[in-house]
């Protein structure tokens, strides 16, 4: 369980969202690197890669690798930058597969934005991971019992009854409103 931070949207919370999501990745990643051993032959077909089959298998027992880790580890955030970077290598392995006269470069395309959305996914979640603390914060102190008088708010009244303003922080004569004798007043006008 991994906990906000004072940098994070509520601070000292669990953050189960993030948690779900890379539980989520982990289960995603043990599926891909199933389909991965289980049939490098189609793959490497689909995507005009015939030969690399040994590699897929190996991509795919890299993937099985961090989504167990994801799923066992108490924090999941080393092994989900280990996903980004398995993503680096897919992307890649992927744009080799681009060059020269492959009739699959659509099928390559396709899973490049495929794995593009996934490091997307992954890269949200390694950076939030890494934001957030293991351990929860301690709470915030509550200061609503204060009142900000030492000896408490009866004793300070009245404290100041004989306090005289010293002459320097009066206003300047100058500035001191004053009054003038009203001006008569003259009769309106009829008309």
């Amino acid at each position: 369980m991994r906990y906000e931070t004072e940098r994070t949207r509520r601070r000292g919370h669990a953050d189960t969202a993030t948690d779900t999501l890379a539980r989520g990745l982990g289960l995603f990643s043990i599926a891909l690197g199933i389909a991965e051993i289980a049939a490098p032959r189609a793959l490497a077909r689909a995507l005009g890669m015939k030969g690399q089959e040994g590699l897929i298998a190996g991509y795919g027992v890299r993937e099985i690798a961090t989504g167990i880790g994801i799923l066992a580890s108490k924090d999941p955030t080393p092994w989900i930058w280990g996903r980004v970077a398995g993503d680096g290598l897919d992307l890649a392995t992927l744009a080799t597969a681009l060059e020269g006269n492959n009739p699959k470069k659509t099928n390559v395309g396709i899973a490049m934005a495929a794995v593009a959305g996934v490091t997307a996914l992954d890269v949200y979640c390694a950076q939030t991971l890494s934001r957030e603390s293991p351990h929860p914060l301690p709470p915030m102190q509550d200061y609503s019992d204060r009142t900000g008088y030492p000896k408490g708010i009866e004793q300070s009244h009245g404290a100041a009854r004989d306090f005289e303003v010293p002459r320097d922080f009066r206003a300047p004569e100058a500035m001191r409103p004053y009054t003038q004798p009203e001006a008569p007043q003259r009769p309106m006008p009829s008309m």
